[in-house]
């Protein structure tokens, strides 16, 4: 007779033998049907034929040598909460080496060696009783910026261990250790290849959004009020930082939406001349009378603000912010240093007047976009290729946004029928176009690459031709700063249907080479009709020597020899490698500390008391055990 657990175990067995088949019914039959999809577009859109000729002449063209250094970077963190004591760490590291392109051969590309030893790398360890995690977290706080008593928060509801294992204070650590770290090789060791292990156009949303709450930006963050050369920064230059992605042959940022008023302030910071507002509106393109109407209203309210100054309807930069980008870049560089070399003291404590006050995730948060900027702006200054490789995304927008608004606009054709079983992401459906069409589909393949901005365009609400819409709150973001595209670098020797994951890529626009090919569109916002001119390179026969260039690069780099590595990038692996190695290395020292602290005689009677019952419980246990 099976007891009431035994028929527990056996229902839970057959639903998760039941429910797991059925899922995998509905995958297979999702996968089976994107084989149908090369024929009818995907045949059009994905590049298998590269020209290492082609690669040669581009690389003198963009580098003016055929022989480049590369860096890859990569980070790591880690926590632990040790004798009540939380320990957070976090940082990146660099692979590097040299890269000789060749006119009709594979690229040699030389890893250096040693990192160990040499390697360049840069984290930070962040002591911190549990108590006080919420003074930096921004996220165990509550949404007015404290914790009211008898209020439900996060932080209220969480073990003190649960506290430090959610606590995102390390991942902000370590976004910004792998922007300075890259924005230093650039600017320190002359890196003219540079890979990051993230995809560059979701971080760069994801920073905008996380820096977006201008309400809390003086409560909830210490940067604001910080003195850089004698004046202290304030709410306008952290507004002007985060816009700060400048290039006036690109035209970034746009003139259409909420970039229209930064659009001003840069080009009359630009001109270094007052300017009438049809002046401006002359410079940045603007004709239609609703469009001009906008930026007059922008115009008046940074006057009020003090960002700008006018004088008989001319407008000019306020003296105060006509050097704020350099301040700004001082502010990253200090708190960079501060945080990741200064010998002693607690790194997220920073001076401010007389007082002490700690760095909160929304510093980290500003620091890491104002380093990015500084990053994209060194690499367009010294023609640097910057190239971004996502390993696991659940990205879609390419067959939810881009096929569908290129369809409306008559730029591709396809019966729309097939595309009603969409796979649940855009890495999937191309994966498994690959597997099924392996026969056709040649390794390494790229697919056409197209602006980011694409994550934000849908078809017209409706249905208006020649209209796109912006997918949250009818807003867009900014195009031309970053193409993107899927890849698939190797395949098995024995098994040609056997091939590597599909990987994003993303890297930065690059005006001498990127702008010929953009789409125009309209976009009804604010109560203005304005264009949005985004990038897309049509199809497979139109020329694209940069995304050739890409190709050429990664899969020279591909690691054969390495399984785990397979289809992945040999640079990017290094970089991985050495992150791991130096977490593991600290994960020791952070045990050793928290030993220390329970056997030192001077400390362990107030240990005792600031060990939670479960730790303290725990010990005792394991002790009872050995």
């Amino acid at each position: 007779m099976s007891s009431i657990l035994s028929t527990h175990v056996k229902r839970l067995s057959d639903v998760l033998r039941v429910g797991a088949e059925d899922q995998i019914e509905e995958s297979k039959n999702k996968l089976e049907s994107a084989k149908d999809l090369y024929q009818g577009l995907l045949s059009n859109l994905l590049i298998n034929e590269f020209s290492l000729s082609s690669a040669y002449n581009t690389s003198h063209k963009l580098f003016g040598s055929e022989k480049v250094k590369f860096g890859a970077v990569d980070g790591s963190q880690d926590q632990q909460f040790v004798s009540g004591l939380a320990v957070f760490w976090a940082g990146s590291y660099a692979s590097t080496g040299t890269i000789e392109f060749k006119k009709n051969e594979n690229p040699n590309v030389n890893y250096d060696t040693g990192f160990i030893e040499r390697g360049r790398g840069l984290s930070s360890c962040i002591p911190i009783y549990v108590d006080r995690i919420h003074e930096v977290d921004q996220m165990l706080k509550a949404s007015n910026g404290e914790t009211l008593p008898g209020m439900m928060t996060a932080a209220n509801n969480l073990t003190e261990q649960a506290v430090v294992d959610n606590s995102t204070i390390p991942g902000w650590v370590m976004t910004f250790s792998e922007l300075y770290l890259a924005y230093k090789m650039v600017v320190e060791e002359n890196v003219r290849i540079l890979l990051l292990d993230r995809c560059l156009s979701a971080m760069h949303t994801a920073l905008m959004y996380d820096t977006s709450k201008r309400s809390v930006w003086k409560c909830d963050g210490s940067i604001y009020g910080f003195e850089i050369d004698g004046i202290p920064i304030d709410v306008n230059e952290m507004g002007y930082g985060r816009h700060h992605v400048v290039n006036s042959k690109l035209c970034t940022p746009p003139a259409r939406g909420d970039y229209v008023r930064y659009a001003s302030i840069f080009l009359l910071e630009r001109i270094g001349k007052p300017l009438k507002l049809k002046e401006i509106c002359e410079e940045l393109g603007i004709e239609t009378e609703d469009r001009k109407g906008r930026v007059e209203k922008y115009l008046r309210k940074s006057v009020d603000e003090g960002y700008l100054i006018e004088n008989n309807g001319e407008y000019s930069i306020n003296h105060r912010y006509a050097n704020s980008w350099e301040r700004i870049k001082k502010l990253v560089k200090n708190i960079g240093n501060h945080l990741f070399e200064d010998p002693i003291g607690n790194p997220m404590h920073i001076k401010k007047g007389d007082r002490t006050q700690w760095l909160t995730t929304q510093d980290l948060a500003f620091l890491s976009l104002y380093c990015f900027f500084m990053l994209i702006e060194e690499c367009w200054t010294r023609n640097v290729l910057l190239v971004g490789i996502a390993k696991d995304t659940t990205s879609r927008d390419f067959q939810n946004h881009l096929v569908p608004v290129c369809i409306k606009a008559d730029i591709w054709k396809t019966d729309e029928n097939k595309l009603t079983n969409k796979l649940s992401t855009d890495r999937m459906l191309l994966q498994a176009t690959s597997y099924f069409n392996y026969d056709k589909i040649s390794v390494p393949w790229s697919l056409i690459e197209y602006d980011a901005a694409f994550r934000m365009i849908v078809p017209n609400f409706d249905g208006r031709e020649g209209f796109v819409s912006g997918a949250i709150e009818n807003r867009i973001i900014a195009e031309r700063i970053f193409l993107k595209t899927y890849i698939q670098l190797d395949q098995a020797k024995s098994d040609p249907q056997l091939r590597s994951n599909v990987l994003l890529t993303d890297r930065l626009v690059h005006p001498e080479f990127d702008q010929e090919e953009t789409v125009s569109f309209k976009h009804e916002y604010g109560g203005a009709i304005e264009p949005i001119k985004p990038i897309l390179h049509r199809d497979k026969t139109i020329s694209n020597s940069l995304q050739n260039l890409v190709m050429i690069i990664l899969s020279s780099m591909r690691a054969h020899s390495i399984p785990e590595a397979f289809g992945h990038n040999k640079a990017l692996f290094i970089a991985d490698k050495i992150a791991k190695e130096q977490r593991l290395r600290m994960r020791g020292l952070m045990e050793a500390t928290g030993h220390m602290l329970m056997n030192n005689p001077k400390l362990r009677k107030f240990t005792f008391y600031m060990h939670s019952f479960r730790d303290r419980r725990a010990e005792i246990e394991q002790t009872r055990r050995g």
